[in-house]
């Protein structure tokens, strides 16, 4: 069985404000996660640590696919923990007078057996809140130039 999450969300902002928000470091920090070694570049491996001093759960990703102001692609892991890997995917479609925003989290069932805090149900709390709270109020509230 495969468990997906996808996450859609209108979004009262601009494709090109958005795709800024998801790709430029200095915005990701403010929305997302720091991402001190994140570059937009095909086969760019980045890491990153969930907020606090916990640093629980290393991420390691690498990016796939980009196609500007429409889709970014990367791998997601947890190396210390499994070397299997899922897919994040980020799309965006001009939607009226903003965005709609699809995020696909893809294989999670290859973390399954690592436990309680890598469920389905986390992962899509999880991107919900990123997504529909973090991201949205940033890009509708805050000042994001282009």
């Amino acid at each position: 069985m495969h468990y997906n999450v996808i996450i859609k969300e209108k979004i009262n902002a601009p494709v090109e404000k958005v795709w800024k928000a998801l790709t430029d470091r200095n915005l990701m920090k403010d929305w997302f996660f720091d991402i001190p070694d994140f570059e937009l570049e095909e086969h760019h491996q980045f890491n990153f640590f969930e907020p606090g001093d916990g640093k629980k759960f290393h991420h390691h990703c690498e990016i796939l696919q980009i196609v500007p102001m429409h889709k970014l692609k990367y791998s997601w892991s947890y190396p210390e923990f499994s070397k299997d890997k899922t897919l994040v995917k980020w799309e965006l479609e001009d939607d009226d007078d903003g965005t709609m925003l699809t995020l696909t989290h893809k294989g999670l069932e290859n973390f399954e057996h690592l436990g309680k805090d890598f469920t389905f149900d986390k992962f899509e709390q999880g991107w919900n809140e990123i997504i529909g709270t973090s991201l949205k109020g940033f890009l509708e509230n805050e000042l994001v130039e282009k």
